[in-house]
């Protein structure tokens, strides 16, 4: 008997006149990691609102069909054992976050619950030792980092004992490292601690390889479940996204529906060790000059950072004598690790803060100098949180507001940012209805109709599925072959190699490292994957584009994404 059972399931939510979720089967054996995918507003975290049982209860709305967990109805079992049972992280940790201590905050549930003081400080002992928190048990929460926040939410949810974890995109705000951290933890409480796991994720490139069976949703439909190599066959057929690049490359290399497909960088390196010989490689560190025309072609910058500091209120400080040169027409990508300083310059350059030492040249103007008015006709500016932009009744009214704001006229702009983000279904509805990902491409498309000469983006793809993001990709070469010039900030590295130009790597409150996006392949933890796959074999590999030219002389495919 399965422990999870979900039959011709149906849900709308209040005031919808088509269904969220339709015609939902699923089993989920007890200590099986399910992997979740699909594209924005396909209804996966509807479906992770409903297996954790906030729908209908929380939520309203109208439901038909059946869910079981372990064999009786959940509608008949009681709020307390429903929630002991099955434990939800979302993806904004902030918004889980009540308690102001770390220990407090794993207490609360704890407390909810009814367990004796003995039992709460056990369960608290154990969970911050196991996720490395025990450190930290006195800090505010408000201190914490992105990934200390997510390993809180997760331990509070742990010390529950819940026999099912769900996990709403838990890493879309980490950068590379503290998202790896996340997921070793989920591998270990799956594989070692017999967890059941089911993880809703977009960035597959992070965890496909940890799943027993993948599910894809579209239009809040199930199109697929099967085992993650299976699945990779079956989309490239059908010609879906949802496919990380070494299972993508390795699916599209394969002749045969039984050979297997590699679903990491290691099996990956094995398979290309016995099926196709190494040939010469180029050296590992070529001279910058020989591998992007960008590093040839001197500019003037657009934008020009010298010596900029910045220390906030509490005393954090955030910049640290960091120079910066931004040309126009590039499009630039900004990594980092979580708290490096990318946020914070962005702020900087848009003018929200002033440096406190240093200055920044616009086009020749000093901005301490320009107005807010002044720097808008300059550049569009989006923060890491789209609710900062929704402010209207409907996703059309919002992007005319913004219109309005700088005195434009709608010359068809509107409906061009519409259908280039898929938010025609959507114009109709209130922005703050929608999903995150919805919300994200909302809150872009306010800052895109504009068309601003500067874009300055801050995590743009967060919520994006792989479609929308090599729609936006596209836009935005789009924008940079114009003459225009985007700077986005992102812990996306796919996206940043398959479309950026340039690469700024921030450390510190400073650039630690900086150039052609090539750069990446001698990078540990900021290489992607196909660059790790092709290490020592071929320098020049960093999309699959790219090693299927470099495996079949470009017979499959050519040329870069997008």
């Amino acid at each position: 008997m399965a422990l999870l059972e979900i039959e011709d399931l149906t849900y709308y939510y209040p005031e919808r006149s088509e269904p969220s979720l339709e015609q939902i089967n699923i089993q989920v054996s007890e200590g099986e990691l399910l992997l979740v995918t699909g594209g924005s507003g396909s209804g996966k975290s509807t479906l992770a609102r409903l297996l954790a049982g906030l729908i209908p209860e929380f939520y309203g709305g109208k439901i038909w069909g059946s869910y079981r967990l372990a064999g009786a109805e959940l509608k008949g079992w009681r709020r307390r054992a429903r929630h002991s049972a099955v434990g939800i992280v979302f993806q904004d940790p902030e918004r889980q976050l009540v308690m102001t201590s770390v220990e407090g905050e794993i207490a609360f549930g704890l407390e909810n619950l009814g367990l004796p003081r003995r039992e709460m400080f056990r369960r608290a002992a154990e969970v911050m030792t196991f996720l490395n928190l025990l450190p930290l048990r006195d800090q505010f929460t408000t201190h914490l980092s992105g990934g200390e926040k997510q390993k809180l939410a997760l331990a509070s949810v742990i010390a529950m004992h819940p026999r099912i974890l769900i996990l709403d995109e838990p890493t879309s705000q980490l950068d590379p490292v503290a998202a790896a951290d996340i997921f070793n933890l989920v591998e270990s409480l799956n594989r070692e601690m017999g967890y059941t796991i089911i993880l809703i994720e977009q960035r597959l490139e992070r965890c496909y390889h940890l799943a027993d069976r993948l599910i894809i949703m579209e239009g809040g439909r199930i199109i697929c479940d099967a085992a993650p190599g299976e699945a990779a066959r079956w989309q490239l057929r059908k010609g879906l996204p949802f496919i990380p690049p070494v299972a993508r490359f390795f699916a599209s290399l394969s002749s045969g529906a039984d050979s297997p497909v590699p679903l990491t960088v290691r099996e990956g390196r094995r398979e290309l060790q016995r099926t196709a010989p190494a040939s010469p490689a180029p050296p590992d560190h070529l001279p910058l000059s020989t591998v992007s025309r960008s590093s040839t072609q001197k500019k003037e910058p657009l934008i020009r950072a010298s010596g900029l500091w910045y220390t906030y209120p509490e005393g954090t400080e955030a910049m640290k004598g960091l120079s910066l040169e931004l040309p126009p027409g590039e499009l630039i990508t900004i990594l980092g690790p979580n708290a490096s300083g990318k946020s914070t310059l962005l702020k900087l350059l848009a003018g929200i803060i002033k440096p406190q030492r240093g200055k920044i040249l616009l086009q020749g103007q000093d901005t301490r100098g320009l107005a807010p008015s002044q720097m808008g006709r300059y550049l569009g500016y989006l923060s890491q949180n789209p609710n900062d932009y929704l402010t209207r009744d409907t996703v059309e009214e919002e992007l005319k507001f913004t219109l309005d704001n700088f005195g434009l006229s709608d010359n068809g702009v509107c409906a061009e940012m519409m259908k280039r983000l898929a938010l025609e279904p959507l114009r109709g509805l209130n922005p703050r209805d929608l999903s995150s990902g919805e919300r994200q491409r909302v809150a872009l498309a306010s800052v895109l109709v504009t068309e601003p000469p500067l874009l300055l983006l801050d995590e743009p793809t967060r919520g994006l599925d792989y479609r929308l993001k090599r729609e936006l990709g596209r836009f935005l070469g789009e924008i940079v072959a114009a003459g225009g010039t985007v700077v986005l900030v992102t812990h996306d590295l796919e996206f940043a190699v398959d479309y950026g130009e340039r690469v700024v790597l921030l450390f510190d409150g400073t650039v630690v490292s900086e150039g052609p996006r090539e750069i990446l392949r001698e990078s540990i933890f900021y290489a992607p994957q196909m660059a790790r796959l092709f290490r020592g074999r071929a320098g020049n590999v960093l999309t699959v584009e790219e090693g299927l030219s470099t495996i079949n002389g470009g017979r499959a495919y050519g040329g870069r994404s997008g």
